[in-house]
């Protein structure tokens, strides 16, 4: 084979196929797209490194598999774990926009266009769309490497004890100790109901009558239109700020007082984010001049109702969604339409 006889061209195609759902390993595991592009990196350069060493016994997915997660387990021990506001304390009482926390390792978006499905193992039990849910890849942050790992594996991909066992340099006995634990924790922190069977449940027509309206309440800066969206038991989240809203009361307070209330005008374009809907919105001086990009805004629904904001703040994550990072009033008013 080429790519073993040193072929880096050669080496590249062999690979490319599997890029993108190993993207979406790293982000599972890491909870940052950030780290995942160094991950899958840093995975991709061992793997040449080491083609010349793989002798082909196993398939080249999961050797690839084998170093990325290693490649992730390794990362883990030397970064601080990615986090939402809601787990750095109490929800706040005060409607304020807070200040930028840089210190936070902060949980980012994943753009859809990365969801892949690759073949999935018999001991699969999530869908790929699933295993990208904000709630669940939330949850894996809390878990230690080896468990999140062994979790993913097992539950995401498919692979036997036997064979995570083999890529981790583990037992099986610590394995099944490792999935165990997991899943304790996963369950405690991940509605029994995913976001998925939610929209589905919902339909794609009026899944988009929620979304629009909810675009819409932004750019009319329509607190009643916003609060009739919303479950009695919503959040709010804004992360890289601190500060984070819970309850219909305290949200109402914060979009009648900040969002709708200091901030002039609004644009939005639709979008979507780990699996779930969502909505990119930009920021503007008055109605007449550009807009700029100020956050990809996902929206957690249960039942027809968000129960769930979490806007990421900032102008870097529209690139990675291929969306532009300033609009037109006019082009703003187009996509709302």
């Amino acid at each position: 084979m080429r790519a073993r006889a040193g072929d880096e061209a050669a080496f590249g195609r062999l690979v490319a196929p599997l890029r993108r759902e190993l993207h979406g390993h790293c982000y599972r595991m890491l909870g940052s797209p950030h780290d995942a592009d160094d991950a899958l990196q840093e995975a991709l350069l061992r793997a040449w490194r080491g083609v010349g060493r793989y002798a082909g016994r196993g398939s080249l997915r999961s050797w690839l598999y084998t170093i990325a997660t290693r490649t992730c387990l390794d990362a883990v021990e030397t970064r601080r774990r990615r986090a939402l506001p809601v787990d750095l304390g109490p929800s706040s009482d005060q409607a304020v926009l807070g200040v930028a926390r840089t210190e936070v390792a902060w949980l980012g978006p994943y753009p859809d266009t990365g969801i892949t499905a690759g073949p999935l193992g018999p001991h699969a039990r999530y869908e790929q769309r699933e295993a990208v849910e904000l709630a669940f890849v939330a949850a894996l942050q809390h878990l230690p490497g080896n468990q999140r790992a062994a979790l993913l594996l097992f539950d995401v991909l498919g692979y036997s004890v036997a064979e995570i066992a083999a890529m981790m340099a583990t037992s099986t006995t610590s394995v099944n100790s490792a999935l165990a634990r997991a899943r304790r924790i996963v369950a405690e922190r991940v509605p029994a109901l995913s976001q998925q069977q939610t929209l589905r449940d919902i339909g794609d027509a009026r899944l988009r009558e929620v979304v629009t309206a909810f675009a819409a309440a932004f750019e009319r800066r329509d607190v009643d239109a916003l609060v009739a969206l919303l479950t009695e038991d919503v959040t709010w989240s804004m992360p890289p700020l601190a500060e984070w809203y819970a309850g219909l009361d305290a949200v109402t307070d914060f979009a009648a007082e900040v969002p709708l209330g200091i901030c002039p005008s609004w644009r939005s374009l639709p979008t979507s984010a780990n699996g779930q809907p969502a909505v990119a919105f930009y920021l503007g001086d008055d109605r007449t001049r550009a807009h700029h990009g100020w956050s990809i805004t996902v929206l957690t629904l249960r039942g027809e109702r968000v129960a769930g904001i979490t806007s990421f703040v900032g102008a870097d994550h529209f690139t990675r969604f291929t969306l532009p990072v300033s609009v037109a009033e006019e082009a703003g008013a187009r996509a709302a339409r």
